[in-house]
């Protein structure tokens, strides 16, 4: 870490001040992390000497990981054996001295590390430990393993996913990850905020099935008071139309949002039938939600008839919701996004100049920032140890022969051989 850096990570941020210990792997966990280390706090990355598997995933360049560069950034990252007791005592002391441990394992496994919430509060009792599970810390499905898309199947929200004459699909991210390191940080928010009245920290509990069912909000009293059983309804919203894509002259996809009486007689003018606004079928929102499939002909035999620029240019003159389906290109191309800094690049030093998503949100008097690109595993192995825990650099190098810790130099040598081998394995 060069000295301009550490100035960036020290003075930027509402959360400065705050050590966060990220001890999750692939993705709730480092994105939870990462929520807070984008507004300032000090977050100690530890891997296991194999790396997270997220540096697995997603594309490569250079033999960096392009994912790990985004949702690794603005942290420093050590690599100590947690299967080694030695190990598990480096991190203890880690965490003895934060105020927040972030954790994503099996439900139990701290615990038989000896690093339980139990444990660590004797010493730290106002530490906030958020554990992301698939399930939760209780409960009969505890002990199962998950990833977020077995919390997706589990909620519901993946039944209601997609085409109805098609299986339910996914979405092409860790969507439901992505939700519960969300909460996860809201969480811990909330406990920093009520540490400040007791002086005591606490559990956070996310689990990805209940994150997940969280958005499963309006389908609950439905099925509860009429029985109603969601379904997926495509690219439709149920009971609010129209409210969906449609096809265009070039080829592409269109969102029209206009379920609302002012905003749906503005659509039909623009689509040159203004006698809609007077049709019975039409005139409220509740039986355009009754007629969807006759509401949304009328606009897709528009859509149909003009490119996605014109369409577009028309609807947004005459203040009707519409946008095409941006592709990653429309999104680099986009000036509202460079506006917004939602495209920031930061640096790398295999990569150079690495194009990473923007902070969210915008706080208008400390902003959040992005001072480092995702570094290498054990990058700061011998920095943390040495500044934090006040280990000599004999000590560390004994720690590392004896594969206690290793740094980045071992994981660069480690991940070429890996593709050697890969590259040699498909020939």
């Amino acid at each position: 870490m060069t000295a301009d850096d550490n100035n960036k990570r020290s003075g930027a941020g509402p959360l400065k001040g705050l050590r966060v210990i990220e001890l999750g792997s692939t993705v709730a966990g480092p994105f939870c992390a990462r929520l807070m280390a984008d507004f300032g706090a000090d977050v100690i990355k530890v891997e296991q000497p194999e790396g997270d598997a997220v540096r697995s995933m997603g594309t490569r360049r250079e033999g960096r990981s392009l994912y790990g560069a985004s949702i690794f950034r603005n942290k420093r990252l050590v690599s100590i054996n947690m299967r080694q007791e030695e190990g598990r005592q480096l991190v203890r002391r880690l965490c003895l001295d934060a105020d927040i441990v972030v954790e994503n394992f099996r439900p139990g496994t701290l615990e038989r590390w000896g690093l339980g919430y139990d444990d660590l509060k004797k010493e730290n009792p106002g530490l906030i430990l958020v554990r992301i599970s698939g399930f939760g810390q209780s409960g009969p499905y505890s002990n199962r393993s998950g990833y977020g898309v077995v919390g997706e199947a589990v909620s519901g929200l993946r039944e209601i996913t997609g085409d109805p004459d098609r299986p339910p699909p996914r979405v092409a991210t860790s969507l439901t990850d992505y939700i519960t390191g969300l909460y996860g940080a809201f969480g811990a928010m909330m406990a920093v905020v009520e540490r400040h009245n007791t002086g005591l920290g606490q559990v956070v509990d996310a689990a990805l099935y209940e994150s997940a069912f969280s958005f499963m909000e309006p389908h609950v009293p439905a099925f509860q008071q009429l029985g109603k059983v969601a379904e997926r309804a495509g690219s439709r919203l149920p009971g609010n139309t129209p409210n969906s894509i449609y096809p265009t002259l070039d080829n592409r996809f269109v969102v029209i949002a206009a379920a609302s009486d002012p905003v749906f007689y503005r659509l039909a003018e623009v689509i040159g039938k203004p006698e809609l606004e007077k049709d019975p079928k039409f005139r409220t929102a509740v039986a355009r939600a009754e007629n969807e499939d006759d509401c949304d002909r009328h606009i897709s035999d528009w859509t149909r008839t003009k490119s996605v620029e014109q369409i577009e240019e028309e609807l947004l003159a005459a203040n009707v919701p519409a946008a095409r389906i941006y592709k990653m290109d429309d999104i680099f191309d986009d000036p509202h996004f460079q506006a917004r800094e939602m495209l920031v690049h930061a640096e790398d030093p295999a990569l150079g100049d690495v194009a990473v998503a923007g902070v969210v949100p915008k706080l208008s008097g400390t902003p959040g920032v992005i001072w480092r690109a995702g570094a290498q595993c054990g990058e700061d192995t011998y920095d943390v140890l040495e500044s934090e825990l006040h280990l000599s650099r004999e000590e560390i190098d004994r720690l590392e022969r004896n594969a206690t810790v290793k740094s980045a130099a071992a994981s660069v040598g480690q991940e070429k051989e890996q593709e050697e081998n890969s590259v040699g394995a498909s020939e």
